[in-house]
């Protein structure tokens, strides 16, 4: 059994994030079963882009700052990192709050700049390059936001992970994939299993609904969970927020290959009850595939109607082409005074609306899966 705690906390004031993160850890044996005196501790949270933490897009600061103190109590020399999506990481560090409480508690801001090529023996994915910070560390303190993801279906424990991969290699690794959410999903998964974060603790004060993970709306989720495993944390979203866990797709891949912490019945819940914790009417992300086994060469020839895909809206687009540096397969462009999409080379990867500082990209369902979900009762 994996031993997943779980706290309900209302709101973001320091004394009360304080004391429920004390509450939270203790059935696991306090920071201390995870920091020794010494050790190099490196923080991971959610930088996705440069937003105010009132947008719920990156890891709130008050959460971040208490997990430093708390490492720091426990003797462990502190730094704090990730690759934006969007953006220089300084420059987002410093807009979504994190940067000052970096330089309040005394941490080392590691931007993640430097990449190492590590081997993956037995893996999908034989080579892959990570930020040096991830690598040449004692202690990997995972602090995901939880959220909803227009590809993955949530981003939480695993997904967050994704951040230890630098700048540009991020989308090489959407275009390596494709269209194949399921070999996305693995190595994820794969990514996850690699860096094997000692302890993942989960921002749920305030999640992020609809078209997460960077232009969803906030909501108030009211709980922090931690466990060792990114897995079963994530299972214990979902049930949290009501998602399906087949509509997650690292959780539909972690099932399939029996891992540890996919299922409730491997998971040891202490603290808060389940029944306690969730949410009801919470808004998930736009299907984007169907989700059922169909030929390839029909998937092929319907890909437009079986498939959600990424439109652009005219009246908010600022034209700051975010999107364009960003796509994978280089399927945008700008003509004139409009982005044009060329939906050939667009594989669905819903990077551009991840990155979009604007709202600007919405996600459009092809007939076919609108008819799909109306005949599964979610239309």
């Amino acid at each position: 059994m994996i031993d997943v705690s779980a706290i309900r906390v209302g709101e973001y004031q320091p004394d009360a994030i304080n004391r429920a993160i004390a509450q939270l850890l203790a059935p696991l044996g306090g920071m201390a079963a995870f920091v020794k005196p010494g050790q190099r501790v490196l923080i991971k949270p959610n930088m996705l882009a440069g937003k105010p933490p009132e947008r719920a897009v990156t890891t709130h600061p008050l959460v971040v700052r208490s997990v430093i103190e708390a490492a720091q109590a426990a003797g462990g020399v502190v730094s704090v990192g990730d690759s934006p999506g969007v953006g220089k990481p300084v420059a987002v560090a410093l807009k979504c709050g994190i940067m000052e409480v970096i330089e309040q508690t005394g941490a080392r801001f590691a931007p993640f700049t430097d990449s190492v090529q590590v081997e993956c023996s037995g893996k999908t994915f034989h080579r892959l390059e990570l930020a040096r910070d991830i690598l040449e560390t004692d202690v990997i303190i995972n602090l995901p936001k939880l959220k909803t993801h227009q590809m993955m279906g949530l981003t939480c424990g695993v997904k967050n992970l994704f951040g230890a991969v630098v700048g540009l290699r991020k989308p090489r690794l959407h275009l390596q994939a494709g269209t194949d959410k399921d070999f996305f999903a693995l190595m994820l998964l794969e990514l996850s299993e690699f860096i094997a974060p000692n302890l993942t603790l989960v921002d749920a004060v305030v999640g992020m609904e609809g078209d997460g993970p960077g232009g969803g709306d906030p909501v108030a989720i009211g709980c922090l969970l931690a466990s060792g495993s990114p897995v079963a944390v994530d299972t214990i979203a979902a049930e949290i927020v009501g998602l399906r866990q087949d509509s997650i797709w690292t959780q539909k891949v972690a099932r399939g290959k029996g891992l540890d912490g996919a299922i409730l019945d491997d998971i040891n819940l202490v603290g808060t009850q389940l029944s306690q914790l969730k949410i009801e009417n919470f808004r998930p992300s736009k299907t984007t595939d169907v989700n059922f086994g169909l030929p390839p060469f029909i998937k092929t020839r319907l890909k437009r109607s079986l498939t959600a895909y990424p439109r652009i809206d005219r009246a908010h687009c600022r034209l700051c082409n975010d999107c364009v540096r960003h796509c994978p397969p280089e399927a945008m462009r700008q003509e004139n005074s409009a982005v044009i999409i060329d939906y050939d080379r667009c594989i669905r990867c819903f990077c551009c609306q991840e990155l979009c500082s604007h709202k600007a990209v919405e996600t459009e369902q092809g007939w076919l899966l609108r008819a799909t979900e109306f005949l599964q009762g979610k239309g």
